[in-house]
């Protein structure tokens, strides 16, 4: 076969050409391991140039796209093939032109410096230009599933990413679940693969239909989506204002009441907790669609991941809202469960939530009962118990929580920490204004572009 390879005799070249396919289709390294050592690729590479030859350019790009897909990718993209992928991608033959577009899709998911390689080669444009209304379904599949492969990860700027999402935005409107899966991953990866990515996004009108989406009957395309409305309400206020004006929170108030996986429903508790840090009125636009009983629930219990963005989410509510949202909050039953974070081992959360209290407190006294003046909601605290959990925080090692929980406990329990005489006395220090600490938002991890055999004939 090798010699056929590299003879001169055309027909040869072809029979063994095939040969070489059809030993891949057994899919093993070990055959992939014979190929590469028998150094054909760069002969493979070669063929795709023949263009007096359409069949055996068909035939040799069909091999590097089935050892694309092995765990030797990185091979293929050094062999010379990338550029003459990309040239084929303009071959008047539509055949090749999917298979050029399968090969450059496998090559620009295995790692970053190949999808780097399939970038430099300038396969955008031409891979934008296989978008056409006569497409068959799965032409249509490939092509979406390599653009969706190319976007994921920092796009260079000479990449423009109007064109793209021109074709994406359409593509979200598919009917079919592997095009819509890859399209919404897509603009997921744009929200932060470029500079002003939620801008982009925004500026595409995508944001309605990925909204809709939510409600849509497969986890595999609700991930995408919600995971892409997650880094959009990680950008600044108008841009959750964005989502909050298309109806995302209603959405999210049924995915957080239902039975969904937990990827799912930490997303959704982000958003909201993004949403509630931005202003008293996205405050609001949480409490009008029903999230914080959800977002409770959640917190008593859930898994451990999820109650920890949940708590995120009710902290951020609590340290922003309104004498009237905090009175909704603590109607909702939120007190007790946010005292319980204060035993979490994250102290950027644990700070966040004593700043939660302290609005809460400070409500409180605006409420205060009875002829005694009593802070309603310090006398809940004190009558459930936790009370204990702030005086275990004035042993943690960290001045920030140390000097919140101090100013706390002199604030509104003063005779309960004088009476106490194991507690040390407190600093003048302690009664410094703490400034607000707000949530560095986590980036939401994402699926993995992935590589695809060619099998069939």
């Amino acid at each position: 076969m090798v010699e056929k390879i590299w003879s001169e005799d055309i027909t040869s070249q072809l029979e063994a050409t095939v040969q070489f396919r059809m030993l891949l289709s057994d899919e093993k390294n070990s055959t992939v391991i014979k190929i590469i050592r028998a150094d054909v690729l760069p002969r493979f590479a070669d063929f795709l140039s023949r263009h007096e030859l359409p069949q055996l350019q068909m035939e040799a790009a069909w091999v590097l796209t089935n050892i694309a897909a092995s765990d030797y990718t990185l091979l293929v993209a050094e062999c010379g093939a990338v550029p003459r992928l990309v040239e084929l991608l303009g071959s008047p033959n539509a055949n090749i032109r999917h298979q050029a577009t399968w090969a450059l899709g496998n090559i620009a998911a295995d790692m970053p410096s190949c999808r780097e390689t399939v970038l430099d080669h300038g396969a955008v444009t031409p891979l934008l230009a296989q978008f056409r209304e006569d497409m068959k379904v799965p032409v249509l599949r490939t092509a979406t599933w390599a653009l969706s492969n190319l976007c994921f990860g920092k796009l260079p700027v000479e990449v423009k990413v109007k064109p793209i999402l021109e074709i994406v935005s359409q593509l979200i409107h598919s009917v079919d679940e592997k095009i819509l899966a890859d399209a919404c991953w897509a603009v997921c990866y744009i929200c932060d693969g470029v500079s002003d990515g939620i801008q982009h996004v925004l500026g595409a009108g995508a944001c309605p239909q990925l909204v809709n989406l939510l409600m849509h009957g497969s986890v595999n395309i609700i991930l995408p989506v919600i995971t892409a409305l997650a880094r959009i309400s990680s950008g600044d206020d108008a841009h959750v204002q964005v989502l909050v004006e298309n109806g995302t929170l209603n959405c999210l108030a049924q995915l957080l009441a239902r039975n969904y996986p937990k990827s799912i429903k930490k997303q959704a508790c982000l958003i909201v907790s993004n949403i509630a840090t931005s202003s008293k009125d996205q405050i609001q636009a949480v409490i009008d669609a029903d999230v914080i009983s959800p977002l409770i629930f959640l917190l008593k219990s859930s898994e451990a991941d999820i109650k920890q963005e949940a708590a995120w989410a009710l902290s951020n509510a609590a340290s922003g809202g309104s004498s009237d949202q905090i009175q909704y909050l603590v109607s909702r039953g939120c007190l007790e469960p946010l005292c319980n974070v204060l035993t979490y081992q994250d102290a950027d959360l644990v700070c966040a939530c004593l700043e939660g209290l302290q609005n809460i407190l400070e409500a409180g006294e605006a409420g205060k009962q009875g002829q005694e003046g009593l802070n309603p909601y310090a006398q809940f605290i004190l009558e459930c118990g936790c009370l204990d959990k702030l005086e275990d925080l004035q042993e943690v090692d960290d001045d920030t929580i140390y000097k919140l929980v101090m100013k706390l406990l002199e604030s509104y329990w003063e005779e309960e920490v004088s009476d106490d005489p194991d507690l040390p006395a407190a600093s003048n220090d302690s009664a410094e204004t703490v400034e607000t600490v707000s949530e560095d938002a986590a980036q939401p991890t994402h699926e993995q572009p992935s590589a695809r055999a060619n099998e069939t004939e």
